[in-house]
């Protein structure tokens, strides 16, 4: 699944010099790449920083010398994409390494049940580790008038994009609310797209599924007066007693310029990668992922950061974790 070249000595004697005298690890180049989201969204600026972490390219300085502590040789890379499904979806056809999914949707595809029933199961994901809880955003202007789920019926809303998580929870929210496909107009745009719909009154309200602050939710509130539609009551009552990956939780205030503190639910983001992945890599890039210097890349690298703890590597991951990653937290004794 991962692509390795050979340093190949040259006739130029420069050429073989530079050869024999790197390490033996460095002359191993190997790629590894990481579906994240939109680029406004939060699991790109993310994904980079975890990418930057397991990384270590041939010549990099060695980790007790204050250089990378990444896998030796590995390159890593956040890749663009749709969200959650498009990351499932990339693993499974082997496009990608790995990526980050929401932990409903995970466990969807994996079992092959939920919003993925009918289709096959997609048997071969494994998790890495539990990142960090993801808010649903509803988002509106200030003065629009909506201040429940309910109050979108006849109104413009975009749910994201079909292959994205947030397009998967949004009908689900709709749904628990008692709105039909046909009591609104739903739009299908990324959040930087939906944010600028927002503002120029094209569109009446967005969701958005991910850890907050989010930029294009901070531009915006910046621009223009918005706020955060309370997702609770009955509603979320419901939809949290059908689906145990939801969880009541705060969006605090300021979260976003002149928004105060909101109610909605929140699902875990999980890295995920595939069966067929090799377990010394992956046990590599686990251990990679929780060395102490990471840990600084982390706090440092976006706000969302600093959630990412080895305490809750593990929590509410509904699908097998990847032998590599598994012997990994065995030896950290977060595992019997």
């Amino acid at each position: 699944m991962f692509t390795t070249f050979k340093t190949v000595a040259a006739a130029a004697v420069t050429s073989l010099t530079v050869s024999l005298a790197l390490p033996a690890h460095a002359q191993d180049l190997s790629f590894f790449t990481i579906g994240t989201g939109g680029t406004a969204a939060t699991y790109y600026p993310v994904g980079g920083v975890i990418a930057n972490a397991i990384s270590n390219p041939p010549g990099s300085r060695a980790c007790d010398e204050g250089g990378s502590c990444g896998v030796p040789g590995l390159i890593a890379s956040a890749v663009s994409s749709r969200g959650s499904v498009d990351n499932v979806n990339a693993i499974v056809s082997g496009l990608r390494n790995s990526g980050f999914a929401q932990s409903d949707v995970a466990y969807w595809a994996y079992t092959g049940t939920g919003t993925m029933e009918g289709q096959p199961p997609a048997e071969s994901l494994r998790a890495i580790a539990a990142l960090f809880p993801e808010h649903i955003h509803l988002v509106a202007l200030a003065d629009s008038g909506i201040n429940s789920v309910a109050d979108l019926a006849g109104k413009r809303v975009s749910l994201d994009e079909p292959g994205s998580g947030t397009y998967v929870d949004a009908n689900l929210i709709l749904t628990a609310a008692g709105l039909g496909a046909d009591d609104y107009k739903a739009e299908a745009l990324k959040p930087d797209a939906a944010s600028d719909a927002l503002r120029n009154g094209q569109i009446d309200a967005f969701f958005f599924v991910g850890g907050y602050p989010t930029g294009a939710i901070v531009e915006l509130a910046s621009a223009v007066d918005i706020k955060l539609v309370p997702i609770d009551g009955e509603a979320a009552e419901s939809l949290i007693a059908e689906y145990g990956f939801f969880a009541q939780s705060d969006i605090p205030a300021d979260a976003y310029e002149g928004v105060g503190a909101t109610t909605t639910v929140a699902v875990g983001a999980q890295w995920i990668t595939s069966a067929n992945e090799d377990e010394e890599l992956i046990y590599q890039i686990t251990k990679a992922l929780w060395n102490e210097k990471t840990r600084v890349l982390l706090d440092v690298g976006h706000a969302k950061g600093a959630s990412i703890t080895i305490e809750t590597a593990l929590d509410g991951i509904g699908i097998p974790l990847h032998p590599g990653a598994e012997r990994y937290y065995k030896e950290a004794g977060l595992l019997q």
